[in-house]
């Protein structure tokens, strides 16, 4: 409990929203709760969290194709509210403030801005403010669009100078095969070196709402790891594993790469 102090937690679409886009109440209310609890303890988090697109879709109720940026655009714009609501709602009741930070890659690639956005998360933590990261979707083009919240949890995690990256997902952590293909798929528990072999594990297949699967989250534990931060993959389904992990059981998938 005493190694991890400063910690990032990304929580993807497929742990916020059901498949519909609306949002998993149980599954926001109890990740809420937990990080709630070890904030108190002295913790320090910083969420990036996706969603925005998915809830805006659901509200919307329209289809997304992959191509059509002005309805992810839309969506974005809708969707950022209602999970910013979320959020404060759900940490108003452990009364917790949060901090609404939406980034594009242009702000992080400028040395000025950078340093600007750093100041900014610096200050809210010592607010004991909990930020809430995610990308700008509404305004993000190709060309300044981070691609997906596993690279920019990532970052965000050398930003604040994180010790720990906790990525919540809708597996339990990295396997050999697929475990949806294949039941008796190998698990991988710890990984202390990425080459091609666990790439190849990884596989390239995102979820429903989700745009990155679990090749995102090894490329995000690889730019952490470069920074000496250890990552670590969960089930976004089973957020009492977060303490689990902080008491040294053996759950997930955890990178630790120096």
């Amino acid at each position: 409990m005493k190694k991890y102090k400063r910690i990032v937690v990304k929580i993807g679409t497929s742990t916020l929203a059901y498949d519909t886009g609306l949002l998993n109440i149980r599954s926001a209310e109890s990740i809420v709760k937990v990080i709630s609890d070890l904030q108190n303890s002295g913790k320090e988090f910083i969420i990036v969290s996706s969603g925005s697109i998915g809830m805006g879709r659901g509200k919307l109720r329209i289809n997304l194709q992959d191509n059509d940026m002005p309805d992810r655009q839309a969506c974005a714009a809708v969707g950022q509210g209602v999970l910013m609501h979320t959020y404060d709602t759900l940490f108003s009741a452990y009364s917790h403030n949060i901090a609404q930070v939406l980034l594009t890659r242009d702000v992080i690639d400028d040395e000025q801005r950078k340093v600007n956005i750093i100041n900014t998360l610096s200050r809210l933590l010592e607010l004991k403010c909990i930020p809430i990261i995610n990308e700008n979707d509404t305004v993000s083009t190709e060309e300044i669009e981070f691609g997906e919240n596993d690279i920019l949890s990532a970052m965000a995690a050398v930003l604040v100078q994180a010790d720990l990256l906790i990525i919540l997902t809708d597996i339990d952590g990295l396997y050999e095969t697929s475990p949806k293909e294949n039941p008796n798929a190998k698990f991988i528990s710890k990984v202390t070196k990425i080459n091609d072999e666990i790439k190849e594990m990884a596989g390239k297949t995102p979820g429903i709402l989700g745009r990155g699967g679990m090749i995102t989250k090894i490329h995000a534990a690889q730019h952490a790891g470069n920074y000496g931060i250890d990552t670590v993959i969960l089930n976004g389904s089973k957020p009492k594993q977060i303490y689990d992990f902080m008491n040294g059981k053996e759950v997930g998938t955890i990178f630790q790469l120096n």
